[in-house]
């Protein structure tokens, strides 16, 4: 009878042993498709309306408030306003994201932050205290139909000095997902001007 017991026992431990051991891999997998899931994204968020620093502060909070971890952040670059130099300067930053939403999610969300915090788009390029773009969705080239803003990355990027020198602070060695080509030369091929024209503050 008590060699019955101790069989038993060791066959309930080798069982338990083998749960546990089950119970381990699954989680291991559950963490592996979950870190799979997340996004490496660059935003860039400008504001040349009210008070730009405090607009920009606040689209950072309500970005994290979104899910959104930002990991990196620029430092601040003031330009003229394009593509009326007449309307009031820019601040611009570049953050870098951690998310778990596809594309189409993070432009919702973007667009709802932008309007929670006053900006309606009535005039295209008129001054406004928010505007998010997606510069960069995981290394990824995409097309969403149905969405005012459908190209990632923005086909205008490589002319942007207010997009190219954040991005070139949280980024050294990013490349354009479509071109290949690096941030550093994307720089070094921007107008005197544009150059001349824009400032940390």
């Amino acid at each position: 009878k008590q060699k019955l017991n101790w069989q038993l026992q060791k066959v309930k431990n080798n069982l338990i042993k083998e749960l546990l051991k089950k119970i381990e891999i699954g989680i291991v997998k559950k963490q592996d498709i979950l870190e799979n899931q997340v996004k490496t994204v660059y935003l860039s968020i400008g504001s040349n309306k009210g008070d730009r620093l405090k607009n920009i502060n606040m689209t950072k909070y309500k970005l994290q408030l979104n899910d959104i971890k930002i990991v990196d952040c620029s430092k601040n670059y003031e330009t003229l306003s394009w593509p009326d130099p007449k309307n009031p300067k820019f601040i611009n930053i570049v953050v870098k994201v951690k998310t778990f939403f596809s594309p189409k999610k993070l432009l919702l969300v973007c667009n709802k932050i932008e309007n929670e915090l006053g900006r309606f788009r009535i005039k295209k390029n008129e001054p406004r205290t928010c505007d998010i773009d997606i510069i960069d969705y995981n290394k990824e080239i995409i097309y969403l139909k149905g969405t005012k803003y459908s190209n990632i990355p923005h086909p205008e990027i490589s002319k942007r000095n207010f997009v190219l020198l954040p991005l070139y602070d949280v980024s050294k060695s990013w490349t354009h997902p479509k071109t290949k080509i690096s941030i550093d030369k994307l720089i070094n091929l921007l107008k005197i001007d544009d150059l001349r024209a824009i400032k940390q503050i």
